[in-house]
């Protein structure tokens, strides 16, 4: 009996050791990934690469050849931190020696190392020691450096969707940053409120375009997303001013257009601030009719008002929201703009509403160098 209980303890010891090991090793792992964990099995890693590629450049430098050894420093610019990097190139620099002089003269025949050699192979870690200190300066790893912007990207995309909408309306968006990014400096922050029954969105343009407004732009999409729905809509905007002038940015400004919609009357207010007019195109006249709200851009002073205007959607009428991507050019004023933007809509809603949105965008706007979103709400008939 003594026996069998002490490999039963025996065994419930190894198996707690196991347990540790492998808890051991799969926090490593993650901290490794995450960017907090230590470099050094890495490194050493790339240290034993480096005399395995001279020992084969030297049995066969036609098949091995002496740039072979950039392969460790890019990975290494990828892998390791700075002061890691420094001694593997230290390491590659030894391994080039090695090999000049075991080869002979770069003149006396191919496959030896010539200056040009030294030069990529420098090159190569200049360039892998930059990337080397932007990491640990930003401090985001390569390993999840893409994933965090693919995760911020789904993010925004998540957050700008409209939510459904009773059986009876209709909408559709779409947005597209300059110069075919991935982030915009536009961007559409979506609520149903009052128990569902009031529609609220806010379309907003931060100043700049591309990925030079993308960071403002996340910043300020999370913050009008908590206030949204938070506050009563005439308190909005002045909360939105509020918030950007506690920024201090250099370029801080933005316009921004609220809708408040009851999803059972169709009645609505709009609040601009600095934005372009809304447009509604009435079914009865078959025209399309300017709502512009009263209201300065958001960031620019304190204690701004901003003054709404009504309106009411009737069965088969559209509203459309949008930013000066689709009507601003250069060689026309705004006016022309939307001028085309609403003959192309007339056109593009005749046939249906499923995907107008995207194809308003590529008719009027499809080679604007700005972001471009646009937001149409209609009541069936």
């Amino acid at each position: 009996m003594g026996h069998r209980a002490g490999m039963h303890t025996y065994a419930a010891r190894l198996r707690r050791r196991a347990r540790r090991a492998r808890t051991a090793l799969r926090k490593s792992g993650v901290d490794y990934f995450r960017g907090d964990g230590s470099d050094r099995l890495a490194l050493a890693g790339l240290l034993l690469t480096i005399p395995a590629l001279a020992a084969g450049t030297l049995v066969d430098p036609v098949w091995c050849a002496p740039p072979v050894l950039v392969l460790p420093i890019v990975a290494g610019g990828l892998l390791l931190r700075p002061a890691s990097l420094l001694g593997l190139y230290a390491a590659a620099a030894c391994a080039l020696i090695v090999e000049s002089f075991a080869l002979g003269p770069y003149t006396q025949g191919p496959a030896r190392v010539t200056p040009g050699t030294v030069l990529v192979v420098a090159a190569c870690g200049l360039f892998g020691l930059l990337i080397a200190q932007f990491r640990a300066r930003v401090g985001v790893p390569w390993r999840r450096g893409g994933t965090m912007l693919f995760d911020l990207r789904e993010r925004i995309r998540v957050q700008s969707a409209l939510p459904r909408l009773p059986q009876g309306w209709h909408r559709e968006m779409a947005l597209r940053p300059a110069g075919g990014q991935s982030f915009s400096g536009d961007f559409v922050v979506a609520a149903r409120t009052h128990g569902g029954r009031t529609l609220e969105v806010v379309l907003t343009d931060v100043s700049g375009k591309g990925m030079d407004a993308a960071s403002r732009s996340l910043l300020l999409s999370g913050a009008f997303g908590g206030l949204l729905g938070s506050l009563p809509p005439h308190g909005f905007l002045p909360a939105a001013n509020g918030y950007l002038l506690r920024q201090n940015w250099d370029e801080g400004f933005a316009t921004s257009i609220h809708l408040v919609l009851d999803l059972d009357s169709g009645d609505y207010e709009l609040f601009s601030a600095g934005h372009l007019p809304a447009l509604q195109l009435h079914a009865g006249t078959g025209r399309w009719e300017e709502k512009a709200a009263e209201g300065p851009l958001l960031g620019v002073y304190d204690g701004a008002e901003f003054h709404p205007v009504k309106g009411s959607l009737r069965p088969g009428d559209v509203l459309m929201l949008f930013t000066d991507g689709l009507v601003e050019a250069s060689d026309r004023d705004i006016a022309e703009g939307i001028d085309r933007l609403t003959g192309e809509a007339d056109r593009c809603v005749a046939e249906g509403f499923q995907g107008v949105a995207w194809h308003l965008i590529e008719a009027v706007a499809k080679d604007v160098n700005d972001d471009r979103a646009l937001l149409l709400l209609s009541r069936r008939a």
